[in-house]
């Protein structure tokens, strides 16, 4: 559960600003185009960009995130999050133990977890996570991972098993997003198919309109 002074995890497409996704563009117009679409969180990852670029991209991205409310995660680099003013950092499978960023980010910062299956995220619970992202639910070429694929039954249970808020991740784009959302997801994780669109904020938009469509579906499905 939040703390009272932490800020809550919206829901709905969760867009990653990322520097190996088109590289022509900075990470703040990247931000800036994704802000544009309505983009309610981003989560910045910087894999390939130097400390001292790392943290004026930092600085300047939360910056436009709170000129427009939306909530802003550093991938992995607590250090930067600190740094930079952040609402918090969601942490993989090869990052910084969740115990320890909580630890060093105190109550009222919002801390995310990568985890493959329900017990993951009980773990997480444990550990001080906020929410868990869980996937991959379909195969990615953005990032390696060595898990097995989901699915979206596979997904779905562990949605109905998590003690915590879901995001899903991996290969998550309009064509499937709204199944990822009637599936209980509270989040969905973008990559390629918002930056690498000719029109950022307009997929964007496309995005949220097609999660809030899945969502409602869900909700309906869960009535009594």
């Amino acid at each position: 559960m939040n703390a009272p002074d932490r800020p809550m995890l919206p829901r709905g497409p969760y867009l990653l600003c990322d520097d190996t996704v088109r590289p022509e563009l900075s990470l703040g117009e990247k931000a800036a185009r994704l802000l544009a679409g309505g983009a309610r969180i981003l989560q910045l990852r910087m894999k390939r960009t130097p400390p001292r670029e790392a943290l004026a991209a930092a600085r300047e991205v939360v910056a436009a995130c709170r000129r427009v409310g939306a909530v802003c995660l550093l991938n992995d680099r607590v250090d930067l999050a600190l740094l930079a003013g952040a609402d918090g950092v969601h942490v993989g499978d090869e990052d910084l133990p969740p115990e320890a960023a909580r630890e060093l980010l105190g109550p009222g910062r919002i801390v995310g977890v990568t985890v493959r299956n329900a017990a993951g995220a009980w773990a997480a619970k444990e550990a001080g996570a906020d929410y868990v992202g869980v996937g991959p639910v379909f195969g990615t070429t953005t990032k390696q991972v060595s898990a097995p694929v989901l699915g979206l039954e596979g997904f779905a249970a562990v949605v109905r098993d998590s003690p915590l808020p879901v995001v899903g991740i991996g290969g998550v784009g309009l064509a499937n997003i709204a199944q990822v959302a009637a599936a209980g997801a509270h989040g969905a994780a973008v990559v390629s198919d918002a930056l690498l669109a000719e029109d950022i904020a307009g997929q964007v938009r496309r995005l949220l309109a097609a999660f809030d469509t899945g969502g409602q579906g869900a909700s309906l499905a869960g009535a009594p």
